[in-house]
């Protein structure tokens, strides 16, 4: 969405991505597809060669805007062209001594306050945009008055908690996402499944999402971890639906608390929460995502580090 949002912008834009990706900027690919897709690919060897396939071409552009994690960064010194790196959250601390090496090197980008790091500095922080006119505003919820859990099926995300919450408050619960932890779906989740009031649907595609989103209640966000950022609460209100989430890592800087959603610290105020969603207005939670989290936005925030960096008007 960036890469696209920036070529309507009239930049030259070339995305190094798989052949298959669909895009309006120029494409350049090493790998046929994703290795998560294709078993004959070693992720290893082919995620080498596409990290070097992009410093091989660096002289031919202004600035390369990395979203591929730490190993590009040591690429960094071999070549003139500046690096922005944005940070889509930090997958372990042991990852942490590449970025510390290379701060003073390369440029980074914090997806939310919440997430950056104290030990490195920062051109900006950038919140992801989406388009929000993908997601249909539904200015009632369905009829069925469920409540949804959208995202990875893991502890991390918090669907064993969510389904604790409808249990308690005795509504429905449509529970919506990969199965990411085996053992944890079979151990929290499987053993409360009814087909009645507690439901897993499986993973739902773009052309499902909205109706699902628009439809509930309330999207249940009663994570584990300090999420960096999270998609799943954006689209959700851009579709009318408030959000209750726990009150950690980025989720104050998404929902605006009593207006398109609540932050709470633990189960017994979430149950508080259920019975104050009539209190929100649902027209008020688009209106939050058009005013803070459109690609518009992210597009004109990222042009200005890329200006910023390159000391060039773009």
């Amino acid at each position: 969405m960036l890469t696209e949002g920036l070529v309507k912008r009239g930049l030259d834009v070339t995305l190094y991505a798989t052949a298959d990706s669909l895009t309006e900027a120029k494409l350049r690919s090493v790998a046929r597809a994703p290795w998560s897709e294709d078993p004959e690919l070693e992720p290893k060897v082919w995620e080498c060669l596409h990290i070097a396939s992009v410093f091989e071409d660096a002289d031919q552009y202004d600035l390369i805007h990395n979203h591929f994690d730490f190993l590009p960064l040591s690429y960094s010194g071999l070549v003139k062209t500046p690096l922005l790196t944005t940070i889509h959250g930090f997958s372990s601390p042991r990852i942490l001594p590449v970025y510390r090496k290379y701060n003073d090197r390369v440029h980074y980008v914090a997806i939310s306050e919440a997430d950056r790091h104290p030990d490195l500095d920062y051109a900006a922080v950038v919140h992801h945009g989406i388009p929000v006119s993908d997601y249909p505003f539904s200015p009632v919820a369905s009829p069925e008055g469920y409540l949804l859990f959208f995202g990875r099926i893991h502890h991390d995300k918090g669907v064993y908690e969510s389904i604790r919450l409808a249990k308690q408050v005795e509504l429905p619960l449509l529970i919506a996402g990969i199965i990411q932890d085996q053992d944890y779906f079979d151990r929290y989740v499987a053993p409360y499944l009814d087909d009645r009031q507690v439901r897993y649907i499986g993973p739902v595609g773009p052309d499902q999402k909205g109706e699902l989103l628009g439809g509930a209640v309330a999207l249940l966000h009663l994570i584990n971890f300090d999420e960096p950022f999270g998609l799943s609460v954006a689209e959700s209100m851009a579709c009318g639906t408030p959000v209750i989430a726990f009150n950690r890592g980025s989720m104050p800087e998404l929902i605006n608390d009593g207006v398109s959603g609540f932050l709470v610290d633990e189960l017994d105020q979430a149950y508080a929460a259920i019975a104050r969603l009539p209190q929100i207005d649902r027209a008020d939670c688009r209106r939050h995502v058009e005013e803070h989290f459109t690609i518009e936005l992210m597009v004109d925030r990222y042009i200005k580090v890329y200006q910023q960096i390159t000391g060039r008007q773009v």
